[in-house]
């Protein structure tokens, strides 16, 4: 939405909802890109002060992949005008994202892309193909060779050991094999302690039909 759209609808929020104190959203690195910093500001002080943004990665590669239609530099660019402007802001990263034999790069590149940045949480989902997707569509051709189960997770371990900043980190969402949640760094060896744990005693084959069978992600 546009500066005066969302002025609109935070407006009549708070002429109805009087006692409304925070509205939060999803949002995408380009929906702050044509935005100025006075204009988050105004926002901000009408009570929005809360968005989730689904980066998925901090790798030009990885995004470019993705289709995302920003760069790392443009992440690093947009969310330090939600740092001047005083808007909360929380990422989601996804494992296996980049391809076999690429996620350690993807996570010690994203891990130091987000750590220059201030997200209050980082949610990790873990790619799942499904049928009508284009990367979907690429793995068909043979353009896209998904990342294995024991990679995923030797990526967020690699992606928590390279963040350097405080932030509670939740990868329990249905798409991980294993949820884990951990504050860091304070949780830091003890949840990568535990991801070894897990490939150490669960088979490749386990956990790649643990993936098939997830029919969505609600």
């Amino acid at each position: 939405m546009s500066y005066e759209n969302l002025k609109l609808r935070a407006l009549t929020v708070r002429d109805y909802l009087i006692k409304c104190q925070t509205m939060a959203m999803f949002a995408s690195i380009r929906d702050i890109r044509n935005k100025e910093v006075w204009q988050l500001k105004k926002l901000r002080a009408m009570g929005i002060n809360g968005l989730s943004i689904g980066t998925e990665s901090g790798e030009d590669r990885t995004l470019e992949l993705a289709g995302k239609g920003y760069t790392a530099a443009d992440i690093l660019e947009q969310c330090w005008k939600l740092d001047e402007a005083g808007i909360e802001y929380y990422f989601v990263y996804m494992t296996g994202l980049a391809g076999k034999g690429r996620g350690y790069w993807n996570a010690v590149n994203s891990a130091k892309l987000f750590s220059q940045l201030n997200p209050y949480f980082i949610s990790v989902d873990s790619l799942t193909l499904f049928p009508d997707t284009e990367l979907y569509r690429m793995e068909q051709e043979g353009q896209f060779a998904p990342a294995g189960e024991k990679e995923r997770l030797e990526e967020l371990q690699v992606f928590i050991k390279n963040l350097q900043i405080r932030t509670h980190l939740y990868a329990n969402s249905n798409s991980n094999f294993y949820p884990v949640t951990a504050y860091l760094p304070k949780e830091r060896d003890f949840v990568v302690s535990e991801l070894q744990h897990i490939m150490d005693t669960v088979s490749e084959d386990e956990m790649a039909e643990y993936r098939r069978s997830l029919k969505s992600l609600g």
